[in-house]
């Protein structure tokens, strides 16, 4: 009769075994947490630097706003003094200091003008920075969804290390491909 070699594995091996595998899950686990970590440092930093960037462009247009509003307040007072100035020269009734009110009033005119093609740039120069922090706002939206992702999916690591589901890991995967996928997205704009 010919010998066989059986081998039967005992509960002790089956033990190290199933431990072994769950080492590898969990040193994975561990991997992609460290690895979403610092995917969600950079685009937590992206998000805030886009967010200041924003905020510094917005004061800007609020600053240049402010500088228009000033120019209009003297453009209304060289039209309040060429107006006087007209109205005087109506009401006299000697010629030189008609001439004067009359002069008075074209200078205070032409200034006016000067005043107010000032006042329209520095509106223009206003909408402008205004357009460019609307425009730098966007990738922060998208950077900070992106990190809500990144957020998700270790959440879901960290509960795939807990209970040995791996499909929560699967979850935990798709979710940190969403957030770099939204990421990307925000920073091609």
């Amino acid at each position: 009769m010919e010998e066989t070699d059986l081998e039967v594995k005992g509960l002790h091996d089956e033990l190290v075994e199933e431990r072994a595998r769950e080492s590898r899950l969990a040193q994975r686990i561990a991997l992609l947490t460290a690895i979403l970590s610092s995917i969600g440092a950079v685009f937590s930093f992206q998000s805030n630097n886009t967010g200041v960037e924003a905020e510094v462009l917005k004061s800007s247009a609020i600053a240049k706003m402010t500088q228009a509003s000033g120019q209009w307040a003297y453009y209304q007072a060289k039209a309040t003094r060429e107006y006087l100035s007209s109205s005087a020269a109506i009401q006299t009734d000697d010629l030189r200091k008609k001439a004067t009110f009359l002069a008075d009033a074209k200078r205070y005119d032409a200034e006016k003008e000067e005043v107010r093609s000032e006042a329209l740039k520095l509106e223009a120069e206003a909408r402008q920075l205004d357009a460019e922090a609307a425009a730098t706002l966007r990738p922060h939206h998208r950077m900070a969804l992106a990190m809500v992702f990144v957020q998700i999916a270790i959440a879901m690591a960290s509960i795939t290390a807990l209970t040995r589901k791996r499909w929560l890991l699967v979850g935990a995967v798709g979710s940190a491909l969403l957030g770099l996928a939204t990421a990307v997205s925000g920073l091609m704009r």
